[in-house]
């Protein structure tokens, strides 16, 4: 008897190829026979312990979100959430150098800071709700290796913890390394690989910054240390070097060429994949283009480079719960104490209104990141939009602040104010709408660019950044939006087929990783599979959420139309809904 049947559906394989019915039988956490129903065949006649009728909906493989920063939600949250509530099985974390092993004892603290800064998850969060109890890489697993989950976790481990670790303040504060500085640090990074780490990530952008403003350790590493980092991982097993590389938020337009050079070299010396993040910067807005035709060149001559790309603008959202324009106005200082229904209630006061448009702002902490956000957001109207409910990432100039504002006969800053006044859908307050700006992937203020990335066969869907910038996005949901907008609902240009896009999430991100049990649907494999009402799916408006530890703050956005998650064969959701069960685990190394 099968463990679980699922009947009737149109099956998306992950392959590329086209939708076909067939009915998918499951035991023992992974699919061992998968029949057409369709005319050619009668469909599975085993019996099963239960049988899921997916009639009239889509069968798909499991998203593996390859980009994610989990590492310390994982040790208190059995969840993952947002991810697992779009059709996420298995996420990769550990990303753009930042992490929480190894580390010096009484250092933790300095790695939250870090962690802090460069991926803005509350500090007071991760204080309260990490559970410590490591050294070492290795220690650092097994004790994630006790944790039952709604989804598989992998992790890499990060060059930033690995530089402090060996070389104190000096690693911390982008000292150049010693000989015997990156022999240690090869050490480590050849143990973590061999305990099972997916990989070795590094930043080179001078945006990631901690707390306290300083660069993440490694941002200006030479390369016979990238080399002899890049040399242990090879040493170790099947892994990746991942990395977010100068040049990639825009602040040295000439720098990523350089980089690609170096990441080219090390590709093909170490035959491992070298993977990073590639956007659309508004300076150089065909730059991208010549970046990913240099890497398929450098590919088919044998060095494994993969962009990793998003799946729609990248940026953040603005809104009274989040980041915005008001921050320093004291009249809002006054209401921080307050819910964010109290809060909005008095926000909406004419009195509070004019008050805070009038103010001057309170001096800002340079040395502190994202405190002086508030700048760039009041000077950036003429590219900040307003999304509406459903949220349209992909407006039109119209929609910006600044052309709001023209057409209200108002000053940018009060049609900013009273943008993100007004109510969501779902909330019986005000103050809760978002509004969107684009740093990248925007500058035509279309989706032709990311259309003409997601069909290029040198890119990877990427670059969610999961579980992290929790006040300021929620790209967790790129799997939903991949699925809404591209292949159903895009009206500005060209649409995607859905078996290209599935493809783009499942068998392309998990081989990128060595991760072959997952990805496709077919016999032998992992039975890690959503059942989609693709014609309901719906992608809904971002909110803030105070459920961290500590009462954290994130940006969370629900999707409906996820009629069953299924992790190594276990129903994880029904219609959305949490079942309770956590067949998910620790992913160690390639498979």
């Amino acid at each position: 008897m099968l463990d679980s049947k699922i009947v009737g559906g149109l099956v998306v394989d992950g392959t590329g190829a086209a939708p076909f019915r067939a009915d998918i039988g499951v035991k023992d956490g992974r699919i061992v026979d998968i029949r057409r129903s369709d005319g050619l065949s009668s469909g599975i006649g085993t019996e099963a312990a239960e049988t899921l009728d997916a009639t009239g909906r889509y069968v798909l493989p499991g998203f593996v979100d390859i980009h994610t920063h989990y590492d310390g939600q994982v040790t208190w949250d059995s969840l993952l959430e947002p991810s697992s509530s779009h059709g996420v099985t298995t996420v990769v974390s550990g990303n753009c150098g930042v992490g929480f092993a190894p580390v010096t004892p009484g250092r933790e603290p300095w790695l939250i800071e870090l962690m802090e800064g460069v991926e803005d998850i509350p500090g007071t969060a991760l204080t309260e709700g990490m559970t410590w109890g490591w050294e070492s890489f290795p220690g650092y697993l097994d004790r994630i290796a006790e944790r039952e989950l709604a989804v598989d976790f992998g992790v890499q481990v990060g060059h930033g913890p690995v530089r402090a670790y060996v070389m104190g303040d000096r690693g911390a504060h982008n000292e150049a390394a010693t000989g015997d500085d990156i022999a240690a640090m090869a050490r480590l990074v050849q143990e973590a690989v061999e305990a099972g780490a997916l990989g070795f990530s590094t930043s080179r952008t001078v945006a990631h910054r901690a707390m306290n403003g300083e660069p993440v350790p490694g941002t200006y590493a030479a390369e016979d240390e990238l080399f002899g980092l890049g040399r242990a991982m090879a040493h170790g097993g099947r892994a990746v070097f991942e990395l977010a590389p100068t040049g990639s938020a825009g602040e040295d337009l000439v720098a990523p060429a350089r980089e690609l050079d170096w990441m080219r070299r090390l590709a093909q010396e170490i035959d491992r994949p070298v993977s990073y993040a590639l956007l659309q910067v508004d300076a150089a807005p065909t730059l991208w283009r010549e970046l990913m035709e240099t890497s398929a060149a450098a590919f088919e001559a044998g060095s494994p480079l993969y962009p990793q790309i998003a799946a729609r603008p990248f940026g953040m959202l603005i809104g009274f719960a989040g980041h915005h324009a008001f921050t320093h106005r004291p009249s809002f200082r006054a209401l921080a104490r307050l819910s964010p229904a109290e809060r909005g209630f008095e926000l909406a006061k004419p009195a509070v209104r004019k008050a805070i448009l009038s103010e001057e702002d309170l001096p800002v902490d340079r040395t502190r990141q994202f405190d002086g956000m508030k700048d760039m957001i009041a000077f950036s109207l003429d590219r900040l939009y307003a999304m509406g409910d459903p949220p349209d990432y992909e407006p039109t100039r119209e929609r910006t602040v600044a052309a709001i504002a023209g057409r209200r006969g108002v000053s940018g800053l009060e049609a900013l104010y009273d943008l993100m006044l007004e109510q969501a859908a779902g909330t019986d307050h005000p103050a809760t709408s978002m509004l969107m700006i684009p740093f990248f992937n925007y500058a035509d203020a279309s989706h032709d660019v990311i259309r003409e990335m997601l069909t290029h066969p040198a890119g990877v869907s990427g670059l969610s950044d999961a579980g992290a910038h929790c006040g300021m996005i929620c790209d967790a949901s790129y799997p939903t939006f991949l699925l809404t907008h591209w292949v159903r609902d895009r009206h500005r240009g060209e649409r995607l087929a859905l078996e290209h896009v599935v493809k783009k999430q499942t068998a392309d991100t998990a081989a990128l990783f060595g991760l072959g049990d997952r990805g496709v649907l077919a016999p032998g494999k992992r039975a890690d599979l959503n059942v989609v009402d693709l014609d309901r799916l719906t992608l809904h408006t971002p909110r803030m959420a105070y459920d961290l530890p500590a009462g954290g703050r994130r940006l969370v956005q629900d999707a409906s139309g996820y009629a069953v998650t299924m992790v190594a064969g276990t129903v994880t959701r029904r219609d959305g809904v949490d079942t309770g069960a956590r067949p998910g685990r620790l992913v160690r190394g390639a498979r």
